[in-house]
């Protein structure tokens, strides 16, 4: 990850690259009064996170992108499978009180619902439940199932989709949680959940150079 917070030598060697670029690290090592060992990594934390490229014979140069730049290519090359989270399924026959009780105990906003053979069939949020809740209904007997939202008309992600496409997923169709699937034949499996929370905290890490 880049960590767009640099230290004040840092910051001066990128002026004089931009000055004077290209510019070999023993130029740079002389406008500052150092030895080139001691400026190696500054000059190697600037060129992994794009500040500045090298090039053999021909020193460094400025990249000319910016913090807000670098930050965007990095966000850009997440994927999903590396910041997905465990999912809560249910099977659909299970009873309204029994989904409210799960969804209570694992603290998750939505429930991906499946059938006998593991496929998803249907998403559970708490709008959904509220409204069952208050429908009239016995909900110790009413099925998930009843009122779900059902296939085709969920929103899913893969594994290997970039996580911005999942984060404009999610912005889009006005959801807390998109499941992550694995296609088998033409049914979905739930492997895992990209949520709102997920975002934020990939953002923060990125931005604190975890």
């Amino acid at each position: 990850m880049i960590n767009i917070e640099l230290n004040k030598r840092q910051d001066r060697i990128l002026q004089i690259v931009k000055q004077d670029g290209p510019i070999t690290g023993e130029k740079i090592a002389e406008q500052l009064n150092l030895t080139r060992a001691t400026l190696r990594p500054d000059l190697a934390i600037l060129t992994m996170a794009g500040y500045l490229d090298a090039r053999p014979r021909v020193g460094y140069f400025y990249t000319g992108k910016s913090s807000t730049q670098l930050l965007s290519q990095s966000i850009k090359k997440f994927v999903v499978r590396d910041f997905q989270s465990l999912p809560v399924v249910v099977h659909e026959d299970i009873t309204t009180y029994d989904a409210i009780c799960t969804m209570f105990l694992e603290d998750v906003g939505t429930l991906f619902v499946t059938n006998h053979d593991n496929h998803l069939v249907g998403v559970c949020s708490r709008k959904d439940l509220l409204r069952a809740s208050m429908g009239g209904q016995n909900i110790h007997e009413l099925p998930v199932h009843v009122f779900m939202s059902r296939m085709p008309n969920i929103s899913v992600c893969y594994p290997d989709d970039l996580l911005l496409y999942a984060a404009k997923l999610l912005i889009e169709k006005e959801i807390d949680s998109l499941p992550v699937v694995n296609k088998v034949d033409q049914h979905f499996e739930v492997t895992g959940r990209i949520t709102k929370t997920t975002i934020t905290k990939a953002f923060v890490s990125l931005i604190e150079g975890e």
